[in-house]
């Protein structure tokens, strides 16, 4: 950290909820009920069973979810790496880092890894993107390419997934 910013101190901390909590309508229901039952009734008309059955289990996944009350992760930006649900990961882990800032619906901050790890996703919630941007700049580099959160997270956000 530079030494004349005041404006944010290590460690970086804050917390979020496991996965957002979508508020659905019975009309939401409705039509994934449609949907699911539509695509259930095509597999068994067709004899894919593995289809099916992956159909149930979505629709388990979904009813669970819905019934259950996420988790809270905390999420901290140390001097000696990121740290996650208690678990630290060091700088020379990481390989980049990218945010996706349009509020109100996106405010996301992305990690990179070196190896085969998955992306990591973080909701950066109240979090002023400028501090986080000052933060991380000194440990690994910006992926200043990407713009635009994956399809597959728009996807989930527009359908409430």
């Amino acid at each position: 950290m530079p030494d004349n910013n005041p404006a944010f101190s290590y460690p970086l901390a804050w917390s979020f909820p496991e996965y957002p909590k979508h508020e659905r309508s019975v009309v939401w229901f409705i039509f994934a009920l449609l949907i699911g039952g539509g695509l259930f009734a095509f597999a068994l008309l067709s004899a894919n069973y593995l289809f099916a059955s992956i159909i149930i289990f979505i629709a388990l996944i979904i009813a669970l979810q819905h019934f259950r009350r996420p988790l809270t992760i905390d999420f901290s930006i140390t001097e000696d790496g990121i740290a996650l649900a208690g678990k630290q990961v060091p700088w020379k882990d990481i390989k980049s880092f990218w945010m996706i800032y349009e509020p109100p619906e996106i405010k996301m901050l992305y990690f990179t890894f070196k190896g085969f790890r998955p992306t990591l996703k973080i909701p950066l919630i109240d979090q002023n993107p400028l501090h986080i941007r000052e933060a991380l700049s000194p440990y690994v580099e910006e992926d200043l390419e990407k713009e635009n959160e994956s399809f597959s997270d728009a996807v989930g956000r527009m359908f409430k997934l």
